[in-house]
């Protein structure tokens, strides 16, 4: 074997994990969400930059704005769903660089006065967090179904009404429940993917 991982946490992780379609109405606790982060706030980003920012929606009146700005292929999932958060990127994420990356005192100014990079580059790296995250709700034990499908700009206006928040994607969290998944798409193989130059 070349990876250290054994195979039950590789499986449990990537080969065996799918995106779940519905869920049990099992609950998902407040302290398994902090163990998640706890867990996946060590993975690399930029500068450390740490942008991701997460919304959970547990209550009846914030489930129904976040429907409402879902698409119709994902309404009723997210309606039905134990939990669904909402991911996004803080694009003021420069005002916690004294925090998060401390040894350079002036790394903030480097972001300052260009909101389009501080934006693009708050999108890599929260895309980045998301698929942390994602990995992180599987070795918890859980499925998660991450969305794009949604009205992006309702949802920021309706949860993220500072303007310094963007939404990058809604993930239903919980135990699968029946007829969770749909069939496994191919993947491309290593040669498809991989070259040497």
């Amino acid at each position: 074997m070349s990876l250290v991982l054994d195979q039950q946490a590789q499986d449990l992780l990537f080969r065996s994990a799918r995106t779940a379609n519905s869920f049990t109405d099992e609950p998902v606790t407040d302290e398994q969400v902090r163990a998640i982060y706890d867990l996946v706030k060590y993975a690399p980003t930029s500068l450390n930059m740490q942008p991701l920012r997460v919304v959970l929606v547990r209550s009846a009146e914030g489930r129904a704005r976040l429907v409402e700005r879902m698409g119709d292929g994902n309404k009723a999932k997210t309606s039905t769903a134990p939990l669904t958060a909402i991911l996004a990127a803080d694009t003021d994420f420069h005002d916690e660089f004294h925090r998060t990356f401390p040894h350079v005192p002036n790394v903030r100014d480097w972001f300052t006065g260009d909101d389009a990079v501080r934006a693009e580059v708050a999108r890599f790296n929260g895309a980045l967090q998301v698929g942390y995250f994602i990995l992180g709700v599987r070795a918890a034990g859980l499925a998660a179904g991450p969305m794009t499908g949604y009205d992006a700009e309702g949802i920021n206006k309706d949860f993220f009404p500072d303007g310094a928040h963007k939404v990058l994607a809604v993930v239903n969290i919980g135990k699968p429940g029946e007829n969770a998944w749909f069939d496994r798409n191919p993947r491309l193989d290593y040669d498809d993917v991989v070259t040497t130059a």
